[in-house]
């Protein structure tokens, strides 16, 4: 079985994650990567604690707690204005300093935003496409599914 936390932005604190839950049951977005017969269960759903994510220190040693094998950073990250600049610097640290796997994605992009950030500069300047591709590339009915 596999068990997943959690991490978003804080940006979207208040975020109920209905579209996480979602790609989680449909195992789609950053959940594509387990198969529909393997079990999957949230162990801990928190934010980042906010710029430059004060949360990442601790937080990830909680949900391993709880059972945590490996750790999502959520799409908001990769889609939110601009996108995290501190990305790399979670997955490295977290990887590192707890042993845990870290997946970027949760949810499909919205094709909605996949449309709107394709005009503007910042995706390519943070080379999200190198740590995202997975996302970017899902078929556009899926992301349009999720606008």
């Amino acid at each position: 079985m596999k068990k997943v936390g959690i991490i978003i932005c804080d940006r979207y604190r208040n975020c109920g994650g209905g579209k996480c839950l979602r790609a989680m049951r449909e195992r789609k977005g950053g959940f594509a990567i387990y198969s529909t017969q393997e079990p999957v269960e949230v162990v801990g759903y928190s934010s980042c604690g906010g710029c430059p994510g004060g949360n990442v220190e601790y937080v990830p040693e909680e949900m391993k707690k709880n059972g945590a094998n490996v750790i999502h950073l959520a799409t908001g990250m990769v889609v939110g204005y601009p996108p995290c600049p501190n990305i790399r610097n979670f997955k490295k640290y977290i990887e590192t300093q707890f042993g845990l796997p870290v997946v970027v994605g949760t949810h499909p992009i919205p094709q909605k935003y996949m449309e709107a950030h394709e005009k503007l500069p910042f995706w390519t300047e943070h080379k999200m496409a190198e740590i995202a591709r997975h996302l970017m590339e899902e078929p556009e009915e899926v992301k349009t599914a999720y606008n």
